[in-house]
């Protein structure tokens, strides 16, 4: 399916002001609907998408607000990496965008919202003065303000507080971290990969304001919402739902599923590997040390980049998510050397090995003083998953040295 009519129609949309803005629609024929679109294949889709809808049936006109959009142009990787990522909304065509979704297979829900019209007034009248030009840019943050927060929050503000004030009041059963992994949980390395790079910020008590950074969580926080009116009558947010189109895709689950067993069944894969390969290789066997070499360079360039990464972000970047971060015990930028020492040890060189020792050793006890930390109330990240990896490894590796250089010490004469 080309993107060509919904950009098209989107171009028609930005050269008028709609009629809610004009003064042309009457308050009371005004129309809000929040539309939840289910998680995509990538990972900026993972976690869904919401939309505001405004429409005017008397008119026949209709417009859909979306505040995902972002541009791939040559400064997103920099801005990214700062942390200084701006979003914008848009507004397009719906028929046009409820197309899109349905040929992504992603769910397309629909719920039109119980609004006065001097509520609807209002959300149409935000919406239409936020997508103009002067007001569309926001910098965005995955947690506290992104496609799914803004469009609730325009919806509070015409409830008087209503919705944050219910949300805030309901705590939630799992954490930022959880709620994540249960999103991320479609690709498990990248889920680890998420869950090193990121803080205690995410673990702790919270509550369902924070889980409405995931559309399908305000999408249910809307639903569950009985709002009280100026004359003291109550009523249900939602006057009716529907799916527009409903994906074959399952919906993500209510928990995070438990990866601990398959982590420490690699990270026992890799210290067999490392044990054998160190045997096989202590006495100068050429493939062995190759391939031992070989495994301290891929670890270098994986766990000791993303080391690296970490640790440059927390000292140079405004992603408060990677500051203070305890898996830099476990993998700090000292990882790194791995790999240039796991290519001179495939080379041959002679000081690759007690280098390689020196390194490990660090790293190993690096790790130990990780896990004891955990004692004190300051160190509570929920880092178990990176533990359980790292842990097994860094001693294991730092072992296999040791044990090569005491074989290497019996061998010498007069050892």
């Amino acid at each position: 399916m080309s993107l060509a009519p919904v950009v098209v129609a989107s171009l028609v949309l930005a050269q008028a002001l709609p009629p809610w803005m004009t003064g042309e629609s009457r308050p009371e024929d005004l129309r809000i609907s929040l539309v939840t679109f289910s998680p995509g294949d990538t990972l900026t889709e993972w976690w869904g998408h919401s939309s505001l809808v405004v429409e005017d049936p008397r008119l026949n006109q209709g417009r859909l607000y979306n505040y995902g959009m972002f541009s791939f142009d040559e400064g997103f990787v920099h801005r990214f990496v700062q942390g200084r990522l701006e979003f914008w909304v848009s507004e397009d065509s719906i028929p046009g965008t409820f197309r899109l979704y349905q040929y992504l297979d992603r769910d397309v829900r629909v719920q039109e919202l119980n609004l006065t019209p001097a509520q609807a007034q209002q959300v149409a009248t935000a919406l239409g003065t936020n997508v103009l030009p002067e007001h569309r840019l926001y910098l965005y943050h995955h947690y506290n303000d992104n496609c799914s927060t803004r469009p609730r929050d325009i919806i509070d503000r015409a409830l008087d507080g209503q919705l944050v004030g219910f949300e805030a009041s309901q705590p939630s059963k799992l954490s930022l971290r959880q709620h994540t992994r249960r999103y991320s949980m479609v690709n498990a390395p990248m889920s680890l990969v998420l869950d090193f790079l990121q803080n205690d910020e995410l673990d702790g008590p919270i509550t369902r304001k924070q889980v409405s950074f995931l559309p399908d969580e305000l999408e249910r926080d809307v639903q569950g919402l009985v709002v009280k009116r100026a004359d003291g009558s109550e009523v249900p947010l939602v006057k009716r739902q529907w799916n527009a189109y409903t994906s074959r895709r399952a919906r993500p689950p209510e928990v995070p599923p438990d990866f601990t067993p398959a982590i420490l069944g690699v990270s026992a894969a890799l210290v067999g590997l490392a044990l054998a390969l160190g045997h096989l290789g202590r006495d100068g066997q050429r493939a062995p040390r190759i391939a031992f070499g070989v495994l301290n360079v891929v670890l270098g360039l994986s766990w000791g980049t993303l080391g690296l990464f970490l640790f440059a972000m927390g000292l140079f970047t405004d992603h408060s998510v990677t500051h203070r971060n305890e898996n830099l015990f476990f993998a700090g930028p000292l990882t790194f050397l791995l790999a240039p020492l796991g290519a001179m040890l495939a080379f041959g060189a002679a000081r690759a090995r007690r280098l390689l020792r020196l390194t490990w050793s660090l790293v190993a006890a690096s790790s130990v003083l990780g896990v004891l930390v955990k004692a004190l109330p300051p160190f509570n990240q929920d880092n178990w998953n990176v533990i359980a990896l790292a842990l097994p490894v860094n001693l294991g590796f730092g072992l296999v040295f040791w044990l090569d250089h005491r074989h290497q010490q019996r061998g010498r004469p007069g050892a």
